[in-house]
């Protein structure tokens, strides 16, 4: 019995000591560089939008008056002429005020399109009397859609004219089809749209690479992005981001959509021009002036590509490029009624070794023999094109100048 009450004296001894500790802190856990869940409308300027159909995320982002980007002034844009798309867009934008264009781009879960495809950031562009400001519609969630489109046909119904980079391909299609899936009615119908991306191929794809909207941001505006994320890697941004709600991943889709946006607002500054009044287009190389020459020829404006042509010709051109634009020109000026003109550029075609010179000579051939009824220096020419080739053509004209020549000399015309 007394070592039963030792045992359990101790026991009480042992407790006492341990009820006295001051109590311990448990371990705090691992500090993370991001919160693991951070709403949005925490992390980002904005508010969350509620309307009849549920609720989204908007941001407003405004670049003022006095700001540049790149080569173009914020504050020209507000200046751009009403008439400015007239002649890019075929005349279907004939007048519209700069207030009333709307810039949009999307960024989208995949390049693909299809039914399965969604436009989860929408951003629009508009030139005001602040500078140039821009509203973002960002779904949170794939349910937050209808309220996101809702909200962009209300934004919309504002604006008189929809510009784009490739929108005509890809984005109008697209929110077209989100539309119809959300059985909504799109407001694309009455919103003239003029697609920049077929304007600059126009001007730059004979110089250019590439045509791609950041390629002419860099090389046109002369704007270099930093920290920017490759459009590829955009749908898997905002798929983790709905994996693990961490909103900082989200930062660097807003700003290359907002940074789109703004590159294709001022390029609509230059592009346009061209097209509007190419005597004062402020192109320096000769091959961004073939495109806009070839463009004007075809629109039936012969006298302005004959003018943007030869302009191209005195800035300088590479072969390849220079003897197609000689022929081009000839033809246009014999088109035009000036032979004389016409004939300097063939016989400087005719003179050199290039891939225009054979067809130079048949049509000197063809000039002397009709307009100057020469039928010696006609021959003449005839011969030398049949050194470079035979055709049947060739061969046509040159037996039917001979006999010529012998009939008039036969007869005294000319002397043997």
């Amino acid at each position: 019995m007394e070592d039963i009450q030792q045992q359990l004296a101790a026991l009480r001894r042992r407790i006492a000591r341990i009820e006295r500790r001051p109590p311990q802190r448990p371990a705090a856990p691992p500090r993370e560089s991001h919160p693991s869940r951070y709403l949005i409308e925490q992390f980002m300027s904005g508010e969350v939008v509620r309307t009849p159909l549920g609720e989204h995320f908007e941001t407003e982002r405004v670049w003022e008056r006095h700001r540049r980007h790149g080569s173009v002034d914020i504050s020209d844009l507000a200046a751009l002429p009403e008439d400015l798309l007239d002649p890019l867009s075929g005349g279907e934008i004939a007048c519209a005020a700069p207030a009333r264009w709307a810039f949009l781009d999307t960024e989208t879960t995949g390049l693909a399109g299809g039914t399965g495809t969604y436009a989860f950031l929408i951003g629009v562009g508009s030139i005001d009397a602040s500078g140039f400001r821009l509203r973002q519609f960002f779904m949170r969630d794939y349910g937050e859609e209808p309220s996101l489109l809702y909200r962009l046909a209300e934004h919309l119904a504002q604006f008189d004219v929809l510009i784009t980079y490739n929108g005509k391909a890809y984005d109008q299609p697209l929110l077209e089809t989100r539309f119809r899936m959300a059985r909504a009615r799109h407001p694309f119908d009455r919103l003239p749209h003029l697609d920049l991306l077929f304007g600059a191929r126009r001007l730059w794809k004979l110089r250019l690479e590439s045509c791609r909207l950041m390629d002419l941001e860099n090389q046109i505006l002369g704007v270099e992005r930093e920290g920017d994320l490759p459009g590829e890697m955009i749908p898997y941004y905002y798929f983790e981001f709905l994996r693990t709600r961490q909103a900082f991943r989200l930062v660097p889709i807003f700003h290359h959509n907002a940074i789109d946006i703004l590159s294709l607002a001022c390029l609509t500054a230059i592009v346009p021009f061209a097209f509007r009044r190419p005597e004062e287009a402020p192109l320096r190389h000769g091959a961004d002036l073939i495109g806009l020459g070839r463009w004007l020829k075809q629109a039936g404006r012969g006298a302005e590509a004959l003018a943007v042509l030869r302009r191209a010709v005195d800035l300088g051109l590479p072969d390849a490029l220079l003897f197609r634009t000689l022929w081009d020109i000839a033809a246009m000026e014999k088109r035009a009624g000036r032979a004389e003109a016409a004939l300097a550029v063939l016989t400087d075609l005719a003179a050199s070794r290039n891939p225009y010179r054979a067809r130079s000579l048949e049509a000197l051939a063809m000039h002397y023999e009709r307009r100057e009824r020469n039928p010696a220096m006609a021959l003449e020419m005839t011969a030398a094109a049949l050194a470079l080739g035979e055709t049947p053509q060739l061969r046509k004209r040159e037996a039917r100048l001979r006999q010529r020549l012998e009939k008039a000399h036969r007869n005294g015309k000319l002397p043997l």
